[in-house]
């Protein structure tokens, strides 16, 4: 059963295509997101932080969890531009996210405060923006080649 499931993903999501890694990447933005989200609603309800100081800890748990799997699971048809120099590739993966992490700040501060939309609305919002804004940035920066067969 689980064998047949997995079949299935690697056939919906062909991690040769860029098609099928942007998919890849949704579902690993989409597990990161959870994380994000959870974290940011478990701080600002539970813990009462502010939602900017709570954003930033949901944003920095994604990442982590979407690094690792960016490595091993959306873009593993491609060569590493920067495989053998992992601090820096770790690096660049986080430059991406820390302007991600602007983007998205920004984002929330405007739809909050300036067009007074509800936060979990607006992290919603800012959320789908960044995920466009990460997969581009990192396939270029990182993923760009096909590994040769």
């Amino acid at each position: 059963m689980l064998s047949a499931v997995v079949t299935s993903l690697r056939n919906k999501f062909p991690r040769k295509s860029l098609a099928g890694q942007f998919l890849r990447y949704l579902v690993t933005g989409g597990l990161a997101f959870v994380v994000d989200f959870g974290l940011f609603a478990l701080c600002l309800y539970t813990f009462g932080w502010h939602y900017l100081l709570a954003n930033l800890v949901g944003l920095v748990a994604g990442l982590v969890l979407n690094y690792a799997m960016s490595i091993v699971w959306v873009f593993t048809a491609c060569r590493r531009t920067l495989e053998k120099q992992k601090t820096v590739e770790f690096f660049l993966f986080t430059l991406v996210g820390i302007a991600g992490v602007g983007i998205n700040e920004s984002l929330m501060y405007l739809m909050v405060h300036g067009l007074s939309l509800n936060e979990m609305l607006s992290k919603v919002v800012a959320a789908v923006l960044v995920l466009m804004w990460n997969f581009g940035a990192r396939k270029l920066l990182l993923f760009k080649k096909k590994k040769e067969d």
